[in-house]
């Protein structure tokens, strides 16, 4: 079935370039169409506390997405009036300030001690803006555009819904630059490993056609998170350059065999299928771990880059075939001489050293995975944004200025009694680090008549049987301060609302980093298992797998324990994403020089023969795809100016160089020491398979028949 549909699309490869150029119509139309999600918050689990508090935040409070505007140095007037236009917005559903509670002709010394130190601070006044939409909606952007758009220049607008407008902002703008990046660097690379000039554009075409249909086909999903988008047309191209690779040095192999080349790409993509269809479950399947994780922004991640994957290679199958029997003439014009050097003396010296090189390998576990657990992590997003983004400026003022790191948000019930809420309030201003108690009995108790306070502050405070108390803290979000402080305001709630519910930064970024750490031990057991098990499979071996995994994860370690004797600090989502990621693509290097070693025992060779053979084979393929992954996951992280990004890729780019080294040096020594351990717990590991039929090789073209030739 399959030759038939290579033959098939060998015999006319313009029209399946056609068509495969078609298909991008409709992919383009779908990636255009697919939202981006900038909150890496709304990706939590929806039957946590904080979720569920957010939930009433947005409906039916409409507080979900809040932010803070803090003027500085202008008269009250002004800003009433700023109030006024801020208010006509649309998308702003209101904007509280000292003037919808006691006007702005009462001197500031006369107004409430509360309201006074939440509004005020020197020479700096503040409101509340509320929007009618969720914080990290379209709606919700363009409405924070607008109010920055009345706005002076002593006018600074704060809030997490204000972050994840200039974070996408930073995105949209810095994307492109990515890509290209990624895309030049990735030739470059290619220029120097690859034996031909018009090749690596050739490669480049096949994958990029693949990378469009896998973005264009994430309008199934709805919407991708902003991460994914950053790093999944880079990461494609990285991991699926290898299937590219196979094909065409398979091709060159069937050429020798067959007068028409069409024959021998026929031949290719049939080994191709058979071959890249088992190897790539490996990569796969490391993907799909991040599917497991709790938060879901691991689900986002992984559907997509596992369907990159499939889409990868239906493309080599179907797509590159046509490419290179168009371009075959320019690829063999164009060749030329590779730059990777030989590997022969060192692999004699590897196979001379084996025993130490076996012993080292095994002693280098105890450093790489006490620096990778010990590694330092942060959660904050914030952290991983330029320090002079206009939003990140404002929120360091909101905290400086007014004492407002974290404003946490409690949802409780609006019947309980006046001298409850009195206690409750006095109890929560006395916990250390809190500034300021808002609520609606609060503001009855400075002496302001019920009949009196606006209905916009009614609606932010109550609404539907439920009350708000925004409780202002000095302490920054994802700290061990903010972690005790809920501690406490809930075991107080729950004297008096057992039901109450605490949302807002503080407590979701808590809940992030509980998540998180389950996370992360969750997948890296599923992808260890999950690949465990393939390799199984393919060599019909316990020991086999244990092997090549434990020897993928040592990589894993040494390129996480980077970080610590580096002394620098990772985003929270890095390990989770690194530990699947490279398992996933490079164990491919392992399970390279393990397959051609078996071949070469099978074929009678003696182990040492067998592994020099086995590692010279394949350390150029190694090179060439840990440099393109290499090169085009680095590029990214030399430009991204947001660190959350950057870490990742030079984490990626980092692990594919660490697991090339590690297959290049360390798996030799390790592979035949082991020989003899897989010989006894392996099913026919060096039994010889039944020799494969060739059909229409140049020897055999005088005994062939006619009629078989044409078929």
């Amino acid at each position: 079935m399959v030759e038939k549909i290579a033959h098939k699309l060998t015999r006319k490869p313009k029209l399946v370039a056609v068509i495969a150029l078609l298909m991008l119509i409709p992919a383009i139309l779908g990636y255009i169409g697919t939202r981006i999600n900038y909150d890496i918050l709304s990706y939590l689990p929806q039957d946590l506390p904080s979720s569920q508090g957010e939930q009433l935040l947005e409906e039916p409070f409409k507080m979900a997405a809040t932010s803070m505007l803090i003027v500085e140095n202008m008269p009250a007037g002004y800003t009433n009036r700023l109030i006024q236009d801020i208010k006509d917005v649309p998308g702003v559903s209101s904007a509280i300030w000292i003037s919808n509670l006691v006007g702005i002709q009462v001197p500031v010394d006369m107004i409430p001690a509360n309201f006074r130190d939440m509004f005020f601070s020197g020479q700096a006044t503040m409101m509340l803006i509320q929007y009618d939409h969720a914080g990290a909606s379209d709606e919700t952007m363009e409405a924070i555009e607008q109010v920055r758009s009345v706005c002076n220049e002593n006018c600074f607008l704060a809030g997490f819904s204000v972050v994840v407008k200039d974070t996408r902002d930073v995105m949209d703008s810095e994307l492109p630059i990515f890509v290209g990046l990624a895309v030049l660097l990735a030739l470059a690379a290619m220029s120097v490993t690859l034996e031909s000039t018009v090749l690596p554009f050739v490669y480049l075409a096949s994958i990029g056609i693949a990378v469009v249909y896998n973005f264009g086909s994430n309008i199934f999903l709805g919407e991708i998170s902003y991460i994914t988008k950053a790093i999944a047309a880079v990461l494609q191209l990285g991991v699926t350059m290898d299937y590219s690779i196979f094909l065409y040095h398979r091709y060159e192999e069937e050429r020798e065999h067959y007068d028409d080349k069409r024959d021998a790409m026929t031949q290719a993509i049939v080994a191709a299928f058979r071959s890249l269809s088992g190897s790539s479950l490996t990569t796969i399947a490391g993907f799909l771990a991040l599917c497991f994780m709790r938060l879901t922004l691991g689900r986002d991640i992984g559907i997509v880059m596992a369907k990159g994957v499939m889409l990868g290679v239906a493309t080599v199958i179907l797509v590159l075939p046509a490419l290179v029997l168009i371009f075959d003439k320019q690829i063999g014009k164009h060749k030329h001489k590779t730059l990777i050097p030989s590997f022969e003396k060192v692999n004699g010296f590897i196979v001379r050293h084996k025993v130490p090189i076996t012993v080292f390998t095994l002693l280098l576990f105890l450093p790489a995975a006490y620096a990778q657990r010990h590694a330092e992590i942060y959660y904050k997003l914030d952290d991983s944004l330029p320090r002079d983004l206009p939003s990140i400026v404002s929120n360091e003022k909101l905290k400086n200025d007014f004492d407002m790191a974290t404003s946490h948000f409690v949802v409780l019930r609006d019947d309980i009694s006046p001298a409850d809420m009195g206690e409750l309030e006095a109890r929560m201003e006395e916990l250390a680090g809190i500034t300021s108690v808002v609520s609606y009995h609060s503001m009855l108790g400075t002496g302001i008549p019920d009949f009196f306070v606006p209905s916009d502050v009614k609606d932010m405070l109550r609404q539907d049987g439920y009350q708000l108390m925004m409780i202002n803290s000095s302490y920054s979000p994802a700290t061990s301060q903010v972690a005790r402080q809920l501690d406490e305001m809930t075991a107080i709630l729950n004297d008096y609302d057992p039901g109450a519910m605490i949302t807002g930064e503080g407590a979701m970024y808590r809940d992030l980093i509980d998540t998180s750490s389950v996370d992360f031990q969750v997948t890296n057991y599923i992808s260890i298992a999950a690949i465990f098990l393939i390799i199984a499979f393919v060599f019909r071996s316990i020991t086999v797998p244990l092997v090549l995994v434990a020897t993928i994860e040592l990589a894993i370690f040494i390129n996480q324990g980077c970080c610590y004797f580096l002394g620098t600090e990772i985003p929270f989502i890095a390990p989770t994403i690194i530990s699947c990621v490279q398992l996933g693509a490079t164990v491919d290097y392992a399970i390279l020089m393990t397959s051609r070693f078996q071949e070469e025992l099978r074929a009678g060779k003696e182990r040492e023969e067998a592994i020099r053979i086995a590692a010279s084979s394949s350390d150029a393929s190694i090179v060439t795809s840990a440099l393109v992954l290499f090169c085009a996951t680095l590029g990214v992280s030399f430009v991204s100016s947001i660190d959350l990004i950057g870490s990742i890729c030079v984490m990626l780019s980092r692990g594919a160089l660490v697991s090339a080294l590690v297959s290049i040096f360390l798996m030799p020594a390790v592979l035949y020491v082991c020989e003899p351990v897989f010989n006894k717990t392996s099913l026919s590991w060096r039994v010889a398979p039944p020799p494969r039929e060739r059909k229409f090789h140049k020897k055999d073209k005088q005994a062939a028949p006619p009629a078989a030739k044409a078929s």
